[in-house]
């Protein structure tokens, strides 16, 4: 394995100082509630309730409860890992940047690859969902609707992060207020005992019922993992966070719990005030508003989670240009390419480039059958926090093991277990997302052999912004925990 530590003193080393001479520099403007704010948004709960949730209800029935809230446990390993990854390596490289830093520029850019089928395929899978929420008052086109979101988002993006903070926080109040609207009318219109949260079934037809076995359960688990898998994305903000070795942590935690609740609480009142199992299935949550109450509260919550929708587009063009214009900084591809993804806009701060590349192609994919990519995004999801895991067990040696940062507890026995749960995850879901995923690798692998490696003195040379890495910790601090 190559030596990992950080330094910008020789040429050979993987990582370096990106204050050097021109390097671009992202402007600091947030603390620990506009980065929860933007975070909480790119999470988006409503839009994973309304959107991503009624295709669990589909295939898991009155057992998605209990895998989200397996999955949520599984959450708090990952946000460990990150919250200590991420105060340790703040930079917006966000994955690839921690564990490219700690286990080498190979697994960075595979960590890289991944992220960025996530970056490239959930904001129009989320957009693809608008029209449908704003039939109530006009029946629209999903796809030229979708696309039209993407390209409001990326229009956003080009503006200040600290405005788009507050833009976003008050769209985030609607959607909580939406979630809490349908909680209130799920659990004032209970059909059925809470014990088919622990004991799942789903509708098998005639007035029959069928058990939710453990294996579905843990297939379910990926996409469940996807639903919540914003909260990590509070890595990405590091650059643009006021004192990140103390606030990341905070982001990624509060974001988490919040985030977690505000998904979980929902689809237990909806599991239990559904009308019948088929129904449930059928994963219409707008319709059973609805027949909950009337057609104003039904329009009111329509347009709240159209609102939602839109808040995440906005926040993923944000944050996943970030990650696009880390990868640029680090020379990733053709010398004119980074020159143009790492510019930095002077007016509002912003990596306008990077933020069209994201957006645009975004609106383009809204015309692309993506059915099938939401298990590809679940896998890649999974992957990724594997690969973050592993960083997090070798996050304590050498030069890192004495650098001041968040520490998890109970290490390494949280990022083991990570490893495990979900390597078992993985081998549960279906050959073809699997297949999808694997080629996507290989040929990012090829390129790393082809092109990367070759130019590895100028290219995919991971940066920490100098001004961020965290100094050296006095002996009795060495694993000192922040308190949240």
């Amino acid at each position: 394995m190559p030596d990992t530590t950080v330094t910008s003193a020789a040429p050979e080393r993987e990582t370096r100082s990106a204050t050097e001479g021109d390097a671009p520099k992202l402007t600091r403007s947030i603390g620990v509630v506009g980065g929860t704010l933007l975070t909480l948004s790119c999470l988006t709960p409503a839009s994973s309730l309304f959107v991503i949730v009624p295709d669990s209800f589909a295939s898991l029935g009155t057992g998605t409860a209990l895998t989200i809230a397996v999955a949520a446990l599984l959450c708090i390993g990952v946000a460990f890992t990150y919250s200590e990854l991420g105060t340790l390596i703040p930079s917006s490289g966000g994955e690839y940047a921690m564990v490219g830093t700690l286990m080498g520029r190979l697994a960075g850019w595979l960590v890289f690859i991944l992220s960025l089928i996530v970056v490239m395929i959930v904001p129009p899978i989320i957009a693809l969902g608008t029209a449908d929420y704003l039939t109530p008052i006009l029946q629209l086109d999903p796809q030229y609707t979708a696309a039209a979101v993407m390209l409001l988002a990326t229009a956003m993006g080009l503006l200040d992060l600290r405005a788009n903070a507050w833009i976003t926080g008050i769209f985030l109040v609607l959607e909580v207020v939406a979630c809490a609207v349908v909680t209130f009318l799920g659990f004032s219109h209970t059909n059925r005992s809470a014990s088919v949260l622990v004991h799942p079934v789903m509708d098998a037809g005639h007035g029959h019922t069928t058990a939710i076995t453990a294996g579905l359960i843990v297939t379910g688990l990926a996409t469940a993992l996807f639903i919540l898998q914003g909260f990590s994305t509070a890595v990405y903000l590091a650059e643009e966070m006021d004192n990140p070795r103390r606030n990341v942590s905070r982001t990624v935690l509060w974001t988490l719990g919040i985030g977690a609740a505000v998904v979980l609480v929902p689809v237990i009142a909806i599991t239990l005030g559904a009308p019948d199992l088929a129904t449930l299935g059928a994963g219409d949550v707008a319709g059973m508003v609805q027949a909950w109450s009337n057609s104003a509260v039904g329009t009111f919550v329509s347009l709240c989670i159209a609102l939602a929708i839109i808040n995440a587009a906005i926040v993923m063009v944000i944050q996943n240009s970030r990650v696009l214009f880390a990868s640029a900084r680090d020379a990733a591809w053709p010398t004119p390419v980074n020159r143009v993804l790492s510019h930095v806009g002077r007016r509002f701060g912003s990596p306008w480039a990077a933020t069209l590349a994201v957006g645009v192609p975004g609106a383009v994919l809204c015309f692309v059958n993506l059915d099938t990519l939401s298990e590809v995004t679940g896998v890649a999801v999974a992957a990724m926090y594997v690969f973050v895991a592993l960083g997090a067990l070798v996050s304590r040696r050498g030069a890192h093991k004495h650098r001041l940062a968040w520490r998890m507890p109970l290490w390494p026995a949280v990022p083991a277990l990570l490893v495990v749960a979900l390597a078992w995850v993985l081998s549960q879901q279906s050959t073809k997302s699997l297949v999808i995923t694997g080629v996507i690798v290989a040929v990012a692998a090829g390129y790393w052999a082809g092109y990367l490696r070759p130019r590895q003195q100028t290219h995919w040379v991971i940066s920490v912004p100098e001004d961020e890495q965290a100094p050296e910790a006095e002996p009795a601090a060495e694993v000192a925990t922040a308190s949240a």
